[in-house]
């Protein structure tokens, strides 16, 4: 077996001890409801506005439509009403300044594009963060617990690690070329090796209290091969996910609708990384994010912002957070 694998292995079986360990109460007490975001302090944000150097912003998310690609029977639908009806007066103009005016509404799973998941989202035998077991919280109306709508803005250091530069360095067959774009390869999982080599190379370090993004690449084949970006991803592997949380990070997240490996590294144990992060650790998940012009500008890190729609009772929610270096 090639020390490369061995390693692997052996790291794999590591992580996957460390998934079946005891994980609650949480660090923050048996009642805390938002996990990590515990770990955002007001030097954090202090410090996050010092990356500020040049105000060029990103939108870290993607724009959603009936047609982006989504998991399972996910679909959103926008549906325009005219003046005719907003009004009801037949389309005549409003008042005497003659208002006119156009309104819309959705039909909407809120886990399409770019998204957070949230606490209440991903459990372990029906057990969620801080051991809520669901029939403590779920309804039909919405959840009672652990909603999207609680998380406090966030605002903190953000930190883009390039998967794709730092494997077609060392190890270009683990690369693929669709129409011009430079991707990891669907098999691939990006671990601890990986993770630390994308550190070195652009000369960075983590600390508590972040948002760490993974770059593969993958999103390019979205638009192009929808169906092909659907079917299986590169990401995070468990021990790549565990190598971060040792971090203490707010989130994590990666440039694909998942962003763990898909299928998994282990047969039959599906959504490792999701189970490792939101309910063992209250570490938030951030899919689809929009890490191409992050990357083409070396923006290594930033000041993260984001302050998502307050739908209460909700257990992900689509966000558009920013990026501002």
């Amino acid at each position: 077996m090639k020390l490369r694998n061995l390693i692997w292995v052996l790291g794999l079986m590591l992580s996957m001890h460390a998934l079946a360990e005891s994980w609650y109460p949480s660090k923050w007490g048996k009642d805390d409801t938002l996990g990590a975001l515990n770990e955002i302090t007001p030097e954090h944000i202090v410090n996050a506005a010092k990356l500020v150097k040049t105000g060029k912003r990103y939108a870290l998310g993607m724009e959603t439509s009936r047609d982006t690609p989504a998991f399972g029977a996910r679909t959103a639908q926008i549906f325009m009403v005219s003046h005719a009806a907003l009004f009801g007066n037949a389309g005549e103009p409003y008042g005497t300044g003659k208002a006119t005016g156009n309104d819309d509404w959705a039909l909407l799973f809120f886990g399409v594009g770019s998204q957070i998941d949230g606490l209440g989202h991903v459990g372990i035998d029906h057990v969620y963060y801080n051991g809520n077991k669901v029939q403590d919280f779920f309804s039909q109306s919405g959840t009672k617990k652990l909603s999207t709508s609680d998380i406090p803005p966030i605002v903190t250091r953000g930190v883009v690690l390039d998967i794709v530069a730092y494997l077609k360095e060392t190890q270009p067959e683990r690369i693929m070329t669709v129409d011009g774009n430079e991707m990891l390869k669907p098999d691939v999982a990006v671990n601890e090796a990986e993770l630390k080599g994308a550190l070195e190379r652009q000369h960075i370090e983590l600390g508590k209290g972040e948002v760490i993004i993974v770059h593969t690449g993958f999103m390019a084949l979205m638009n192009s091969d929808p169906k092909r970006y659907m079917a299986a991803q590169p990401g995070l592997g468990l021990n790549g996910a565990l190598f971060l949380a040792s971090y203490d990070p707010v989130a994590v997240g990666a440039d694909t609708f998942g962003v763990e490996v898909t299928p998994g590294e282990v047969k039959g144990l599906e959504l490792s990384v999701h189970m490792a992060l939101l309910p063992k650790r209250g570490i938030y998940i951030l899919e689809n994010m929009v890490t191409r012009e992050l990357v083409a500008d070396e923006a290594w890190e930033f000041m993260f912002v984001l302050g998502q729609a307050r739908i209460k009772g909700t257990v992900q929610m689509i966000i558009n957070p920013v990026a501002i270096r």
